[in-house]
């Protein structure tokens, strides 16, 4: 993503290079918020304004404006005076805190592949806890920006990181087949394979099996944590994977090189 941090610098000389990305993320996160409200109910994302839940008011511009509209009308609508709920600024608090964890982590020149990852895997595992859906329109998008990323950032591996993409997808695709034919029932969902393939197409073969493993144990540490809680957990309880996979895969994209350093090292 060189490309479009050598634009920024240039259009914008002195500025640094975390700025946009950090100052942009809460508006990205207003516009995740959308998604994940919106997307599994199959409701328009673009055609459609957004209104307050309770009275049906259209939002204007000034409600809009992330995190300051929802301190602003401390979390009221403006109009009904109703509770807005904190998701609206937990989203976008997230997205800043994704942001600001890539500016400190990667390179500049890494800096918007990884808001990039970081925000569409944020989103994705959001809708997964919410409804048990990883919809396609963010998955098979990820796959294609994987590839692109890989083609300008290392054309040479190109090749290396579609066959991870096909593997990614491969294994899980195999792995809900069979536990559907031996168990009588679904127990991991072809969403979950198209994520791992999106992950395969961005992380390249060298770091699938450990996102697998890494997700493995976070989904037992999810599991435990729940039954802590109280929750009773069977092997019928149906827990999403997909948070699992989208975090371990961000930890690996961040701290891929250095793993590898001290695996070979």
């Amino acid at each position: 993503m060189d490309i479009l941090t050598n634009f920024m610098a240039n259009a914008l000389p002195g500025l640094p290079p975390w700025l946009p990305p950090v100052m942009l993320a809460p508006f990205i996160g207003s516009f995740m918020g959308v998604l994940i409200q919106r997307l599994p109910e199959g409701r328009p994302i673009v055609m459609s304004r957004s209104a307050c839940d309770w009275c049906g008011h259209r939002l204007g511009i000034r409600d809009l404006v992330p995190i300051i509209s929802y301190l602003a009308r401390r979390g009221r609508c403006g109009y009904c005076n109703e509770p807005i709920g904190s998701f609206p600024l937990a989203i976008e608090f997230a997205a800043l805190g994704v942001a600001a964890w890539a500016a400190v982590t990667v390179s500049p020149g890494d800096l918007w592949a990884a808001c990039l990852l970081g925000w569409t895997l944020l989103t994705l595992s959001w809708i997964d806890v919410r409804t048990m859906i990883l919809p396609d329109v963010l998955t098979l998008p990820l796959i294609a920006a994987g590839l692109a990323v890989t083609a300008l950032t290392d054309p040479g591996s190109l090749l290396n990181h579609g066959i991870a993409a096909v593997l990614g997808y491969g294994v899980l695709a195999a792995v809900a087949w069979s536990y559907r034919k031996f168990r009588g029932r679904d127990g991991l969902g072809l969403g979950d394979a198209k994520l791992l393939a999106a992950i395969g197409a961005w992380l390249g073969p060298g770091l699938l099996p450990f996102t697998v493993f890494v997700a493995a144990c976070l989904g037992l540490l999810a599991a435990g944590a729940a039954m802590a809680r109280g929750r009773h957990i069977t092997a019928a309880t149906a827990i999403p994977f997909g948070p699992c996979l989208a975090f371990a895969a961000w930890l690996l994209w961040l701290y891929g090189d250095q793993i590898d350093d001290w695996l070979t090292g």
